[in-house]
Protein backbone atom coordinates (compact mmCIF):
# COMPACT_ATOMS: atom_id res chain seq x y z
CA UNK A 1 0.00 0.00 0.00
CA UNK A 2 1.15 3.46 -0.71
CA UNK A 3 1.73 6.46 1.71
CA UNK A 4 0.33 9.85 1.70
CA UNK A 5 3.97 10.90 1.98
CA UNK A 6 5.13 8.89 -1.51
CA UNK A 7 2.34 9.81 -3.40
CA UNK A 8 3.35 13.92 -2.66
CA UNK A 9 6.83 12.92 -3.37
CA UNK A 10 5.79 11.31 -7.00
CA UNK A 11 3.90 14.68 -7.97
CA UNK A 12 6.82 16.68 -6.22
CA UNK A 13 9.56 14.70 -8.40
CA UNK A 14 7.94 14.46 -10.99
CA UNK A 15 6.44 17.96 -12.09
CA UNK A 16 7.45 21.82 -10.95
CA UNK A 17 4.96 22.71 -8.18
CA UNK A 18 3.99 25.72 -5.97
CA UNK A 19 2.51 23.00 -3.37
CA UNK A 20 1.40 19.63 -3.20
CA UNK A 21 -1.16 18.52 -0.57
CA UNK A 22 -2.17 14.76 -0.42
CA UNK A 23 -5.36 13.42 1.58
CA UNK A 24 -6.88 10.16 2.36
CA UNK A 25 -5.69 6.06 2.84
CA UNK A 26 -6.64 2.90 1.58
CA UNK A 27 -5.86 3.49 -1.76
CA UNK A 28 -8.52 6.04 -2.36
CA UNK A 29 -6.46 9.36 -2.32
CA UNK A 30 -7.24 13.48 -2.88
CA UNK A 31 -4.09 15.86 -4.19
CA UNK A 32 -4.58 19.20 -3.96
CA UNK A 33 -1.90 20.51 -6.32
CA UNK A 34 -0.90 23.84 -7.29
CA UNK A 35 1.56 24.67 -10.01
CA UNK A 36 2.06 27.30 -12.54
CA UNK A 37 2.79 24.68 -15.33
CA UNK A 38 -1.23 24.11 -15.31
CA UNK A 39 -1.08 28.18 -16.79
CA UNK A 40 -3.19 27.97 -19.66
CA UNK A 41 -3.76 24.00 -19.58
CA UNK A 42 -7.56 22.58 -19.92
CA UNK A 43 -8.79 20.64 -16.52
CA UNK A 44 -8.02 17.27 -18.48
CA UNK A 45 -4.60 18.30 -19.66
CA UNK A 46 -3.68 19.21 -15.75
CA UNK A 47 -4.89 15.71 -14.88
CA UNK A 48 -2.64 13.79 -17.27
CA UNK A 49 0.23 15.74 -15.97
CA UNK A 50 -0.19 14.63 -12.38
CA UNK A 51 -1.28 11.23 -13.08
CA UNK A 52 1.75 10.79 -15.20
CA UNK A 53 3.52 11.41 -11.89
CA UNK A 54 1.70 8.25 -10.31
CA UNK A 55 0.99 6.30 -13.25
CA UNK A 56 3.20 2.88 -12.10
CA UNK A 57 1.72 2.76 -8.86
CA UNK A 58 -1.69 3.18 -10.47
CA UNK A 59 -0.79 0.19 -13.00
CA UNK A 60 0.57 -1.98 -10.01
CA UNK A 61 -2.33 -1.32 -7.46
CA UNK A 62 -1.15 0.49 -5.05
CA UNK A 63 -2.86 3.04 -5.98
CA UNK A 64 -6.62 2.72 -6.42
CA UNK A 65 -8.38 5.87 -6.97
CA UNK A 66 -6.72 9.38 -7.34
CA UNK A 67 -9.28 12.67 -7.13
CA UNK A 68 -7.15 16.03 -8.81
CA UNK A 69 -7.83 19.34 -7.73
CA UNK A 70 -5.22 20.99 -10.04
CA UNK A 71 -4.87 24.76 -10.19
CA UNK A 72 -2.81 27.56 -10.87
CA UNK A 73 -1.02 30.35 -8.17
CA UNK A 74 -3.29 32.77 -9.73
CA UNK A 75 -6.39 30.72 -9.21
CA UNK A 76 -5.38 29.97 -5.78
CA UNK A 77 -5.09 34.09 -5.08
CA UNK A 78 -8.35 34.74 -6.58
CA UNK A 79 -10.24 31.78 -4.26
Amino acid sequence: MITIEKIQQLIEQGMSTESVEVSGGEGKYVAHVVSETFTGQSPIKRHKLVYACVNDEIASGALHALTIIAKTPNEIAES
